[in-house]
Formats: C-alpha cells, sequence, structure tokens
C-alpha cells in the first residue's frame, strides 16, 4: 500500500515537471530587460528565448521574431534548445515506462520486474530532471556574469526570466519524483506465513499402511 503511494506520488510530480518544461521551453522569458543605470525607459521590454524574441510595447502590444539562423544563437541558448527538448522527450517515455510497471496495470505479470520497471522510469525523470537543470544554470550564470560586468553596455544587460524559475520548479519536481519512484519497490515477501507440506504416506505391499506413519 505505501509503495502504491509513493508510485501515485511520483508519477504525479514527475508528470507536472515534464508539463512545465515544456511550458518554459516555449515561453520566451528566459532573458529580460534589465532597467537599470541609464536604462529607465519603460516603454518597451524585450524578452529573449530559445525560438524567438519579443518586443512588450508599454501599450501592451507585443511583436515577435523567431530566431532566423539556429548557429547564429549563442551556445548557451543552443545547448537549452537541444537538452530541453530531451528532457521533454524522456519525460514521455518515462510516463510510458512507469505506466507500463505500475501496480495497477496489469502490463506485467511478475512483481518483482513491476517493480524493476517503476525503478528504470524513475530514473529516466531525474535524468530528464538533470538535462533540463544544467542549461537553466548555465544560462543563469551568463546572465549575472554580464549583468555585473562593467564591459557589457546597461543595455544589453538582462535579468533572469520567469521560464528559468519555472524551469527550476520542474526540475525539482522530476528529480523528487524520480527518487520517490526508485524508492516505490514493493517489499520481497507478500506473506509472513510459510506453508510446509508432509510427505504422502504411502502402502506396503500388504496394502496396509508402514506402522512408522502412526509414530
Amino acid at each position: 500500500m505505501v509503495s502504491a503511494g509513493l508510485e501515485i506520488l511520483g508519477l504525479s510530480l514527475c508528470v507536472i515537471g515534464s508539463l512545465l518544461v515544456m511550458v518554459s521551453c516555449g515561453l520566451p522569458m528566459w532573458k529580460v530587460t534589465a532597467f537599470i543605470e541609464a536604462n529607465i525607459v519603460v516603454a518597451q521590454t524585450i524578452w529573449d528565448g530559445l525560438w524567438m524574441s519579443c518586443v512588450v510595447q508599454s501599450t501592451g502590444q507585443m511583436q515577435c521574431k523567431v530566431h532566423d539562423s539556429v548557429l547564429a544563437l549563442s551556445h548557451d541558448l543552443q545547448a537549452a534548445r537541444a537538452l530541453t527538448i530531451i528532457s521533454s522527450v524522456m519525460g514521455v517515455l518515462g510516463l510510458m515506462v512507469v505506466i507500463a510497471g505500475a501496480q495497477c496495470t496489469n502490463c506485467i505479470r511478475a512483481e518483482y520486474v513491476k517493480a524493476r520497471v517503476v525503478n528504470s522510469g524513475g530514473v529516466i525523470y531525474i535524468i530528464s530532471g538533470v538535462f533540463v537543470l544544467v542549461p537553466l544554470c548555465w544560462m543563469a550564470n551568463n546572465i549575472i556574469s554580464d549583468f555585473y560586468n562593467p564591459q557589457v553596455p546597461s543595455s544589453k544587460k538582462r535579468e533572469i526570466g520567469a521560464a528559468l524559475y519555472i524551469g527550476w520548479a520542474a526540475s525539482a519536481m522530476l528529480l523528487i519524483g524520480g527518487a520517490l519512484l526508485c524508492c516505490s519497490c514493493p517489499s520481497s515477501s507478500n506473506s509472513g506465513y510459510s506453508v510446509k507440506y508432509s510427505p504422502t504416506k504411502r502402502a506396503t505391499q500388504n496394502g496396509d499402511y508402514d506402522k512408522r506413519n502412526y509414530v
């Protein structure tokens, strides 16, 4: 019963984490304009994402432009694109594996094999969380380094966007949920009693039972 609860809780966290990874991947708010020093004009805000850059006017109008060339992007954006997509695919794969080995399904009969399949799904989710955590930390490190770099103009400095915070929350859910799935292995002994059978009594040649059977 406890292992089934851990499976449900771990799978719920992993599914929510995978959905948040997809949301973070699609949002353009990875880098946001920093209003500091002389850059106090708030008429427009620039958002930089993995797939497009958007300019939001103070009137509420927004114009977005998709990145024309992948090779023209910075290394952190290229790595973030690849790793977030891989993490999303692994999230779907992990969901299929966990459902196949879950205790509420009959895809696999052997309990031992089902437990190992669920543990494998937990490992997949942990790897998925690591894959999405790497570009998030890399991107945040570059944003902070450029922010405190005096050689970077104020108009070029950016702040951490909402997509990074969503990605960090998704990574935490994937890691915690994957760990719960790895710990959801049921106990090997299903019953506390062992049944022992005595050997069958055999008759003698005369048709009578051996007297030793009655001792």
